[in-house]
């Protein structure tokens, strides 16, 4: 792995992989975290907005090459960053990178088609809606925080998503899609400095005015349970979260660890007792969400309304009991988990578009591209004390939501 700063001040990393293919990532620190509180949900406007036409291209014209040269391609707004990437044959990853570094650097933010656009976010958040999983998180987060920007989606509601005006878009896009606030990542079977010269020539001569970020906002969240009822559904969602954005980087990882037997996979504590012995969801699971700007620990599950109670019930039981939980974590048994932590840390970036993006995204909130030497480190002799430690420190006061 290769990484350098180019003279505008873009971070590129590069890596080599053998084969037949090349994978980009361009991302910039620009998600809906930047956002004001009457420009919710512009960040993703932008998004949209950059695959409507640049100077020298229009948008059937950037639609008909990605079909012909990208074999997989796509862009994404998240809380901490947007982020363009896809995958080409080596041999192409000029005329790919040509057309994502024109899109990025060069937008013409026509005033056609731009309504037409705003139409299309607004049938994409009602498809967002749908998914009531989706909507019970949305409903939890909403009620957990008073000032965080998570607890409003990431792509806003209807009526900011119509209020803005294409101006408005602009301006965003000029605060935030700067050379210092952008970071490229390349996995390719192409030499390093073949890379560097097709970046260089595309990305070098580009110049905007110096990128000044928001900062990001915690707080603690409300605890209790609240309840949203919505028409259509046939049984229940539950989900749990717990604020971790005060633990250092050892307790992540020892909750990491702890989360691992806690409610990772099927032969997990919560999925034994709830799933297996009482039947009472079809699946339930607990996750960390250690994004920048996010920070959760997050419980979630499915059952039926009659269920409920004793579900939640169920949970909170176990939350209880961690300080009993000592003896499930042997020198044995944690060296066996953290071995299946990398493992699937691993396996998730064989792809090299993945790793393309995590190489980005990394870089944008951790602001390192290094993945592999830290996971070695963070785990070093952690033992079971500071595993049931992190978590009784961290799992306490959650916010539930409940959707029926």
């Amino acid at each position: 792995m290769k990484n350098c700063k180019l003279e505008n001040g873009i971070d590129l990393v590069y890596e080599h992989r053998t084969g037949k293919l090349t994978s980009f990532c361009i991302g910039f620190n620009a998600g809906a975290l930047m956002e004001d509180k009457e420009e919710m949900g512009i960040a993703h406007v932008v998004e949209h907005m950059l695959f409507k036409g640049t100077d020298t291209r229009n948008e059937f014209e950037i639609n008909r090459l990605c079909d012909d040269i990208f074999g997989f391609n796509n862009a994404m707004t998240n809380f901490p960053y947007a982020i363009y990437y896809g995958t080409t044959l080596s041999e192409d990853f000029y005329r790919g990178f040509d057309i994502y570094s024109n899109i990025v650097k060069d937008p013409s933010f026509p005033e056609k088609g731009f309504k037409e656009e705003i139409d299309v976010i607004c049938e994409e958040l009602k498809e967002w809606k749908e998914d009531n999983f989706q909507f019970c998180e949305d409903e939890l987060l909403y009620n957990a925080f008073k000032h965080r920007r998570i607890k409003y989606c990431i792509i806003g509601d209807e009526n900011h998503i119509r209020s803005f005006s294409l101006d408005k878009v602009k301006d965003f896009y000029n605060r935030y899609y700067n050379p210092d606030n952008c970071v490229i990542s390349v996995v390719s079977s192409l030499k390093y400095e073949e890379v560097l010269d097709i970046v260089q020539n595309l990305m070098v001569h580009w110049n905007n005015d110096k990128t000044i970020v928001r900062n990001i906002l915690y707080e603690k969240n409300s605890p209790g349970i609240f309840v949203k009822k919505k028409a259509g559904i046939e049984g229940a969602k539950i989900q749990f979260c717990f604020p971790i954005d005060k633990a250092e980087e050892r307790e992540i990882a020892a909750l990491n660890i702890f989360n691992n037997k806690f409610g990772r996979g099927t032969s997990s504590i919560l999925y034994d007792d709830i799933r297996t012995k009482k039947g009472l969801a079809y699946d339930v699971f607990s996750s960390i969400k250690n994004e920048k700007g996010i920070k959760l620990f997050t419980i979630a599950m499915g059952t039926s309304i009659s269920n409920v109670n004793r579900a939640v019930e169920i949970i909170n039981e176990h939350l209880d009991k961690i300080d009993s939980l000592n003896s499930l974590f042997s020198r044995d048994s944690i060296d066996t988990i953290i071995k299946s932590i990398k493992l699937k840390e691993e396996l998730q970036l064989e792809k090299s578009i993945e790793l393309c993006k995590t190489l980005t995204t990394n870089k944008i909130m951790h602001n390192k591209f290094d993945l592999f030497s830290s996971v070695y480190d963070k785990y070093r002799n952690i033992d079971s004390r500071e595993i049931t430690a992190a978590a009784k420190k961290l799992l306490k006061n959650p916010t539930i939501q409940i959707l029926t």
